[in-house]
């Protein structure tokens, strides 16, 4: 979750309020169907959500709230919040509490987790087996929680707190678990926040994504084909065309080499690199080939190490930069998956620097500013840092205390000659190194990770890497695994909400549709095109049958930058009458000075018209 300014997101004040709602929701919830069973109820980015049990009916299908059952729930809620109850934290024995929940099945299971040091209510691994359980309590509610609350209801306002929607999740995430009901809610310290926040709600629903690119031809997803592997149509293939690109020029220019690997890999190439079993729940099985196993690809960079090693190096060959869209595949349960930002195959621009340990600060600096040339160039600019490290407390890091030791400090100093503004995020890190990330905030305020940097000592020792050294002996060397845009499939679904669709001129799938005004202008309006497409303009001419008007209609509603319209006067003149998307009519200008101004916005990457 995010910081508050700089403040993490689970030390605010604003976590407690959510995390103190959650609980009076459950309340409401049981004040109003006594027969629940309670689940789990965190607070997240943005509000809260509760699971509950309703049984099942009489065709053994989980019973669901109605919308009524929500706005009853919610007026529930806001009673119980004014009576100004006491959040009481205290504790139980194992024994205590399991007598205490014993009609309340899933809260059993975390218990006993608990008790035998399995994982935490989250799914968490925990270190050690815990002899008493966290409680809280609110009047007659009583809870399995660590906290934190606020003291009273009081301090969450009545009117600052929304019942959004409901929906189905599984128990733990397992889709052979039983599915609960889920209840969404948001609470913010005040009614004006709450009433901004809907309204951004709103907003997201017209910029949604999904929505639009379907709308503007840009994506489909066929259940043929199936959930979370989307088919780029021609105009969205130009737009990541586009970016991918730019990108493989600024890489070029900076000494970057491109590869190519295979979709698949053999099941012991992953297993030697610990992404297998380590995301071996988000992993599709191994498929069976002539009494071998292969994975579908979900790393690159395994691959990568294994170009590096395919020829003796020296000193004189690093750094080495090796750099790949590759295509990756996750498997993500059906509930999860959403347009492009949540998918089962996604394209990485996936790049794996190989360094001596003295070049290390250099190359992460480097790879640093070339992540922030990429945000600026596509508009990019209300973005911050995160250094992820581990958890000391967890086992889910690969490696040497030294190997963290060195790559948060690697990386801590790169930030700091960058005078970077970053917060230090624990449990933040990838299994086998520290990382930084930069978080991009859009035009609707929500944040989203994108390009990340990280560190890692550990790969190169368990893929055995060398290269020869100055001295003539054998060296380690150590490993940047870098991505600016992090999935393509991502990157341009963010990018679709936060421009909602009006790209700048250099990424626009058509940067400029041709309006002829009759049919005899028709072929005039084809000049128009042939002359500009040389120049690596985008141009379409609308050649149907419909009024000019209707004409220029459609093409706004593609968000297409410019409309082009030529009657009799331009073919006499040479010249296009220029409309923007935007309806302004900025008159007829010369076809040259046209040509002349577009290139120039597109070569530029300028955000205007």
């Amino acid at each position: 979750m995010s910081a508050i300014n700089g403040v993490p997101y689970q030390e605010t004040e604003l976590y407690r309020i959510r995390h103190s709602a959650a609980h009076v929701m459950a309340e409401a919830v049981l004040a109003l169907f006594p027969e629940a069973r309670l689940a789990i109820g965190p607070p997240i980015e943005d509000g809260f959500y509760y699971d509950f049990d309703l049984g099942r009916d009489e065709d053994g299908k989980p019973t669901t709230f109605s919308p009524e059952d929500l706005e009853a729930i919610e007026a529930k809620m806001k009673s119980l919040l004014k009576q100004n109850a006491r959040f009481e934290q205290s504790s139980m024995s194992v024994a205590a509490a399991l007598e205490f929940f014993k009609e309340q099945p899933y809260k059993l299971e975390l218990i006993r987790d608990l008790a035998a040091g399995r994982v935490d209510e989250n799914g968490e691994p925990i270190s050690q087996p815990v002899a008493e359980v966290g409680i809280y309590r609110q009047r007659d509610f009583v809870d399995l929680c660590r906290g934190p609350h606020v003291a009273y209801t009081s301090k969450i306002k009545a009117n600052a707190v929304k019942l959004l929607r409901t929906g189905g999740a599984y128990w733990r995430g397992d889709e052979n678990r039983p599915q609960l009901q889920r209840i969404y809610g948001t609470a913010w310290p005040n009614k004006q926040e709450l009433d901004e926040y809907l309204q951004r709600l709103e907003e997201a629903k017209a910029r949604d994504h999904r929505r639009l690119g379907k709308q503007l031809g840009l994506f489909h997803i066929s259940q043929l084909v199936g959930s979370g592997l989307p088919l780029w149509l021609p105009k969205g293939a130009i737009l990541r065309e586009t970016l991918e690109q730019f990108l493989r020029q600024a890489q070029l220019e900076r000494d970057y080499l491109p590869v190519i690997t295979p979709h698949i890999g053999k099941l012991d190439l992953y297993i030697t690199s610990g992404h297998y079993p380590y995301y071996k729940d988000s992993q599709y099985a191994p498929i069976d080939v002539d009494g071998d196993k292969f994975l579908l690809k979900p790393m690159n960079c395994p691959h990568h190490i294994e170009i590096y090693k395919s020829e003796a190096r020296s000193y004189r060959d690093l750094p080495l930069r090796l750099a790949e869209f590759g295509t990756v595949y996750r498997y993500e349960q059906s509930g999860e998956l959403t347009g492009l930002t949540r998918v089962r195959g996604f394209t990485v621009d996936d790049s794996h620097l190989f360094v001596a340990p003295e070049q290390l600060e250099t190359e992460f600096i480097h790879v640093v500013e070339l992540i922030q040339y990429v945000f600026n160039a596509i508009g990019f600019t209300d973005f911050r840092a995160r250094l992820g490290t581990n958890d000391p407390d967890s086992d889910k890091y690969a490696g040497t205390p030294e190997m963290w030791t060195k790559g948060v400090a690697a990386i801590q100093q790169a930030a700091d000659k960058l005078g970077l503004n970053y917060t230090v995020e624990i449990g933040e890190a990838a299994f086998y190194g520290p990382k930084l990330d930069f978080i991009f905030r859009d035009v609707l305020k929500r944040e989203w990770q994108l390009g990340t940097v990280q560190v890692d000592f550990l790969l190169p020792e368990r893929f055995e890497l060398e290269y020869t050294g100055t001295d003539g002996q054998k060296h380690r060397p150590v490993m940047i695994h870098r991505a600016p845009f992090g999935s393509m499939e991502r990157f341009v679904g963010i990018l679709i909400e936060h421009f909602n669709g009006a790209f700048p001129l250099w990424l626009a799938p058509v940067q400029a549709v041709v309006v002829p005004i009759t049919d005899r202008h028709v072929a005039y309006a084809r000049q128009v095109a042939a002359a500009l497409r040389p120049a690596g303009m985008r141009i379409e001419v609308d050649d149907s049958g419909n009024r000019m008007n209707a004409k220029i209609r459609n093409a706004q509603l593609q968000k297409v930058p410019y409309m082009l319209v030529v009657g009799d006067r331009e073919a006499e003149e040479g010249a296009v009458a220029v409309r923007t998307r935007n309806n302004e009519d900025r008159g007829d200008m010369s076809l040259a000075d046209f040509k002349s101004h577009a290139v120039g916005l597109i070569q530029t990457r300028s955000m205007a018209l």
